[in-house]
């Protein structure tokens, strides 16, 4: 139930869903011809507008990303990868797929490539009631594979569906092989929270993050001229969904304080 609630509550706090709930409430109320109409279609414009603007997208995401950013990563027992960065190999598509936060596993190949620890755990499972998919930890073994790490150094964990069974089930494979230390690899807008969780169950891990979405150039470049100004105030499909995203982040950290996962 709470995995439901999860997926479906923050619709009606994401800019988009939010938004469409008070276009819907304003078409009510003008068919009731209500003189109230105007405030929730008022409403709707303001929050796409915002969550659309450049300036308010970037450093949304940028308070999340630029937290944990390691001068120099050190020598570790383990590399945890976590899962949400892979579409499985089902028909039309010839092999596992990645998505936007897939530079979790180029980079998690890349730290064992560099032998910043001899294995690398895999951890993501796919909901059932909404997949009928392989396990992302399964994806994730074929792609680092691909990359030249040893079939042998890497370890699945595929029964997690969320950020918390993530530790959770990491740990015990901690525990069960005698591992103290990790570097933690996720998209540096999910690290906060991630690392929050590990840190909370005792596990001694380095934030390892990667797939930045917001650079030092792209803070420079949001008033560095008229134009580059007049294009961060209009509506922006891309802004949305990173200003979205940060919104999603935020309100997990909330959730997990409130569960006492933090």
């Amino acid at each position: 139930m709470f995995l439901l609630l999860s997926k479906l509550l923050p619709i009606f706090i994401y800019p988009l869903g939010l938004a469409s709930l008070l276009l819907i409430i304003a078409l009510v109320l003008q068919w009731m011809r209500s003189r109230w109409a105007s405030i929730p279609l008022f409403l709707a414009v303001a929050v796409i507008l915002s969550a659309s603007n450049g300036e308010v997208s970037t450093y949304m995401v940028q308070s999340l990303e630029w937290q944990n950013i390691p001068t120099e990563l050190p020598q570790s027992e383990a590399i945890v990868l976590l899962g949400g960065s892979t579409k499985s190999a089902s028909f039309p598509r010839p092999m596992v797929d990645i998505n936007e936060q897939g530079d979790r596993v180029i980079y998690a190949a890349k730290l064992y490539l560099d032998q910043k620890a001899p294995l690398i755990i895999a951890s993501g499972g796919r909901i059932k009631w909404l997949s009928t998919e392989q396990p992302e930890s399964a994806d994730m073994g074929q792609l680092l594979e691909l990359m030249g790490v040893s079939k042998s150094a890497i370890i699945q964990e595929p029964d997690s569906l969320n950020t918390y069974e993530n530790a959770v089930n990491v740990k015990k494979i901690l525990d069960e092989k005698g591992i103290k230390k990790i570097l933690l690899v996720t998209s540096a807008l999910h690290m906060p929270r991630s690392l929050a969780i590990f840190q909370h169950l005792g596990i001694d891990a380095i934030a390892a993050p990667t797939d930045f979405l917001v650079s030092q150039p792209d803070v420079e470049a949001l008033n560095q001229s008229i134009p580059a100004i007049v294009l961060n105030i209009l509506p922006n499909a891309s802004y949305l969904e990173q200003t979205t995203k940060a919104i999603k982040e935020y309100i997990g950290i909330l959730i997990y304080h409130l569960k006492g996962w933090l």
